[in-house]
């Protein structure tokens, strides 16, 4: 029994325990707004998890400042906008696509197509064949040839 307990808690993501119980909401409704918000922004520490899935120390501050804004009154969009102002739009797990979030949106596009290019660019160079024998060449080739048993 101790076995599967320890298998069920591996397979439970530790990402549950990012949120710490001192950080949440007294209010169940404000909390799930906070977690709503907080699914969508990016840590800036871990780059490829929402703050709420995150334990870093950066995360957990952006929770907070989150939970602040939202019991001040803000709304969701008020509360985002507030930490884009403050971090930029790198903190959106989404960035909205415009000039300054062009690199983001359009460099991984290129560097796929410079990678396709450049593998061409290999294949291109490979020999596509082997010369023919020349008559020396084949000689030598049926000598050996009739040397075998």
């Amino acid at each position: 029994m101790r076995a599967w307990l320890a298998v069920l808690l591996l397979l439970i993501s530790p990402s549950v325990w990012a949120v710490q119980p001192d950080e949440m909401l007294p209010d169940p409704k404000l909390e799930a707004r906070a977690r709503a918000v907080s699914k969508d922004l990016r840590c800036l520490v871990c780059q490829n998890q929402s703050i709420d899935d995150s334990d870093a120390d950066l995360a957990r501050d952006i929770r907070i400042l989150l939970r602040q804004r939202i019991m001040a009154g803000d709304s969701d969009d008020q509360a985002r906008q507030f930490l884009v102002d403050r971090y930029g739009d790198y903190v959106l797990l989404r960035p909205p696509f415009k000039g300054t979030t062009l690199v983001l949106w359009g460099g991984p596009p290129l560097l796929l197509l410079a990678a396709l290019f450049a593998a061409r660019g290999v294949f291109r160079r490979r020999p596509q064949g082997t010369a023919p024998l020349s008559e020396d060449e084949k000689a030598r080739l049926d000598r050996l040839l009739k040397d075998e048993p």
